[in-house]
């Protein structure tokens, strides 16, 4: 099936706007109140405009942002529209020579827009780049994937030996770059992009409700030119609030992610991957659901307690599973629907 889109990069002759940086919204004005400060006062050294895009919070959003930063263009989707929506109408809407995707839980800690604009005004060939995102220690995010590989590689739960660890990287192995900062992998938390790469490549898929839309895009980016993701720039990414419940609070083997991370990784997977590669992860979890009851049952019994004792884990895969199979079809076919849970 060949993807539509209408995206048309807009002429940037007259622009006098260096960056447009899009925010999507939802019922969290004071992520936005506070990453705006930090926006503002640290950018010194290239023009920028700000787009908030709100997914119908009905709250006082817009009136908080407003009386505090009245430059601020607002724009209403009208419903829940999630992530790759909300920000496509950003990009439609952009003025900028470069859009940068922004969450609303980041911080600015120095003038990092200047930093990568000044690289993409250096380097044409680049098509995408981010900073790197720390927490408000100042370390790296441990979460943050930069390879394909390593998010198809979670999308095995299998025992962490040695030698079935070895196999899996083996078999699913990371990429080699000529250049330490090149990934391919940005995430949409900070990401800085071209218009004419957008109208080459295609806007965000609107299939995606939330997660799983920037690997998906990457793709795409990174047949345009080098994606990078900057060693030494760094941002605060809180991973608080709307946007931070992207893995189960009570993490487990099992249970890696929320349900709809799961079900947008799978729509990705099927688009990039093709469809036997999609079965065979379908099959994998079906098998799995026998086999981790069967397995914590036996270990019940031998350890002398109840065949049903401490199954929780178990019935939430069971059930993340039954949502898996409810988008099958969708999935497979890669139809064109909105795959929100």
């Amino acid at each position: 099936m060949t993807e539509q889109f209408t995206f048309v990069a807009k002429p940037n002759a007259a622009i006098l706007i260096d960056v447009s940086v899009i925010l999507v919204n939802y019922k969290t004005p004071g992520l936005l109140l506070d990453c705006f400060r930090t926006l503002y006062n640290h950018t010194k050294g290239v023009t920028f405009e700000v787009l908030v895009i709100d997914n119908e919070s009905g709250d006082d959003s817009e009136s908080q942002i407003r009386a505090a930063f009245p430059n601020v263009r607002w724009f209403q989707m009208g419903y829940n529209s999630g992530f790759s929506r909300a920000s496509n109408r950003g990009i439609e809407n952009a003025r900028g020579r470069y859009v940068f995707l922004l969450n609303a839980d980041t911080l600015l800690i120095n003038d990092v827009l200047t930093q990568l604009v000044g690289l993409m005004d250096a380097r044409p060939e680049v098509a995408g780049l981010c900073p790197m995102q720390i927490n408000r220690e100042g370390k790296v995010h441990h979460a943050i994937f930069t390879s394909f590989a390593h998010l198809r590689r979670h999308f095995f739960i299998f025992p962490h030996t040695p030698f079935l660890l070895k196999l899996v990287h083996r078999l699913i192995p990371e990429p080699v770059y000529d250049e330490p900062d090149q990934v391919e992998w940005l995430s949409g938390a900070c990401l800085m992009t071209r218009p004419s790469v957008i109208a080459e490549v295609g806007p965000l898929d609107e299939r995606f409700f939330m997660y799983g839309e920037d690997n998906e895009w990457s793709y795409r980016l990174g047949k345009a030119g080098r994606l990078l993701m900057l060693r030494n720039a760094f941002i605060v990414h809180l991973e608080y609030g709307s946007q931070a419940d992207y893995r189960q609070p009570d993490l487990s083997h099992i249970n890696r992610f929320r349900t709809q991370m799961h079900v947008s990784n799978l729509l990705w997977y099927r688009k990039q991957y093709g469809v036997g590669a999609y079965l065979f992860v379908m099959a994998h979890y079906l098998s799995l659901v026998p086999a981790i009851f069967g397995w914590k049952v036996f270990v019940n019994l031998r350890q002398g307690k109840s065949p049903g004792f401490q199954l929780a884990n178990q019935r939430k895969f069971a059930r993340q599973v039954g949502v898996f199979l409810r988008f099958f079809w969708p999935t497979v076919l890669k139809r064109k629907e909105f795959y929100k849970v």
